[in-house]
């Protein structure tokens, strides 16, 4: 019947929009998602093995800390530079290893004397499995898959632009704390000048206004 046909159907798509939420927990892909502390004076590495053509980028972004830049560094397992930027407050770059090993990608914060960092970055090693493998496959993507894909893509492009208003987000609240202390003691010290000021005031006035006693000596003849 028809309404069974619209049960149906309506089971279908929130199978298929089940099967791209699973697909999109993390630690089901290929993606290194970290966010950590770069004291001052500091430098973090961090590794990761790669096989021979597969497709990386690398993004980063430097959230709180001094003029939010850092220094990047990626290296192949030869030692070969890959990847070198100084002060940078946020960079992508993507790559094709060209050799099997362990890749090594750092952040430093060594040109800062007293200013920690906190630094995000994305490690994208491949790309997706599809959802809907093409081998021993003989007709085309139905029209449920073609929506499962749909689904997909579009979920991927949400969690793509939720990591990115966080990411700005906490730039945002960092630089308001910064400028709120800022203004705090700046605000300390205007009171303090005033407190100062208004004492020396009062007591210029009083040195005006106070009675000037002399004294008269009489000499006898």
């Amino acid at each position: 019947s028809g309404s069974a046909q619209r049960w149906a159907a309506s089971a279908g798509l929130w199978g298929c929009r089940l099967l791209a939420l699973l697909l999109l927990v993390p630690g089901l892909g290929s993606a290194s998602e970290i966010t950590f502390e770069l004291p001052d004076n500091a430098k973090q590495c961090f590794y990761e093995d790669i096989t021979l053509g597969t497709k990386c980028t690398l993004e980063f972004q430097v959230i709180t800390g001094g003029h939010y830049d850092v220094d990047c560094r990626l290296e192949d397992p030869d030692g070969n530079v890959l990847y070198k930027e100084t002060k940078k407050q946020y960079d992508s770059f993507t790559f094709t290893a060209s050799k099997n090993g362990t890749y090594k990608f750092c952040f430093s914060n060594e040109f800062s004397t007293f200013t920690h960092k906190t630094v995000y970055f994305d490690f994208q090693v491949g790309e997706d499995p599809p959802l809907f493998p093409s081998e021993n496959r003989v007709s085309a993507l139905t029209q449920m898959e073609s929506a499962c894909v749909s689904i997909h893509e579009a979920l991927k492009s949400v969690i793509d632009y939720q990591t990115h208003f966080r990411l700005r987000e906490a730039q945002g609240r960092s630089r308001a704390e910064d400028l709120n202390t800022r203004v705090a003691y700046w605000s300390v010290g205007e009171a303090l000048i005033l407190l100062v000021v208004s004492i020396g005031q009062v007591f210029l006035l009083k040195s005006f206004f106070s009675d000037k006693r002399t004294t008269t000596t009489r000499v006898g003849s």
